[in-house]
C-alpha cells in the first residue's frame, strides 16, 4: 500500500504517519526529518536546505524531489505513507512519473483538514528537546519539570520554524503553493478528508475505519 497524507504544517502528519505505518507495516517517510539528518550532518543537501526551512519556505523541487524519490524506491515491498512530500503540483506530478515508470500508483490519498487557529496554537506552543527530539506542548503535553525534558534533563527550546512569525508564513505557503495539490490529485484519484481539529486518537480512528474498509475491500 502507498500513501500519500496531506495537510497544512501541524495538522499532525508525522503523527499519524508514524501510527498508519506501525499498524500497517508501511515505512515512513517523512521529508522534513530526511531534510532535518541531512542538516545535522552537515551535508551539501542540508546547508542548502536550512535557509528554507528556518524561515519556513518550501525546500525547492530540485532539492527535494530527487531525494523522496529515491526514498519511495528503496522502500519496502509492503509499501511507505509520504509525510510531507509531495507539497506542490510539480512535485506530485514527478511522483506520479516516477512511480508510473515502474507500473506503481498511489494507493490512497488522505486529506487532515484544519483550521489556521488551531494550528498556529499547536505549533506556537511546541517545546523540543535538542539532545533526544522529544516534543512537547505548553498547554497539552507539559514536562513535569516546567521548560524541562523529562528524558535527559536538557533545557526546552522552541524551533526556529515553531516561531509565530514562520507559522504563518508556513500557512500562507502552504495556502497558495500546497492546497492547489488537493485539487490536482481530485482531478486523478479519490482523496479522502479527514476532519484533524480533533484530538490525536480521534483523528487515528477516523483514518484506520478508512484504511481498514480499503484493505478488506
Amino acid at each position: 500500500m502507498r500513501i500519500v497524507l496531506l495537510g497544512a504544517p501541524g495538522a499532525g502528519k508525522g503523527t499519524q504517519c508514524k501510527r498508519i505505518a506501525e499498524r500497517y507495516g508501511l515505512q515512513h517517510l517523512s521529508s522534513g526529518d530526511i531534510l532535518r539528518d541531512q542538516r545535522a550532518a552537515g551535508t551539501e543537501l542540508g546547508k542548502r536546505a536550512q535557509s528554507y526551512m528556518d524561515s519556513g519556505a518550501l525546500v525547492p523541487d530540485e532539492i527535494i524531489v530527487d531525494m523522496m524519490i529515491d526514498a519511495t524506491k528503496k522502500s519496502p515491498a509492503a509499501g511507505f505513507i509520504l509525510d510531507g512530500f509531495p507539497r506542490t503540483v510539480n512535485q506530485a506530478a514527478e511522483l506520479d512519473k516516477s512511480l508510473d515508470s515502474s507500473n506503481q500508483d498511489i494507493d490512497v490519498i488522505l486529506n487532515l483538514q484544519i483550521d489556521d487557529q488551531v494550528i498556529q496554537e499547536r505549533m506556537t506552543g511546541r517545546r523540543s528537546c535538542p539532545k533526544c527530539g522529544a516534543v512537547y506542548h505548553i498547554k497539552n503535553l507539559k514536562p513535569k519539570v516546567d521548560e524541562i525534558c523529562d528524558n535527559d534533563g536538557t533545557n526546552l527550546i522552541q524551533r526556529p520554524d515553531d516561531s509565530p512569525e514562520v507559522v504563518a508564513n508556513r500557512l500562507k505557503t502552504y495556502h497558495q503553493q500546497t492546497e492547489p495539490m488537493v485539487d490536482y490529485y481530485k482531478d486523478n484519484r479519490m482523496i479522502y478528508d479527514i476532519d484533524a481539529n480533533k484530538n490525536a486518537d480521534e483523528v487515528s480512528t477516523l483514518i484506520f475505519e478508512k484504511l481498514d474498509s480499503l484493505v478488506r475491500a
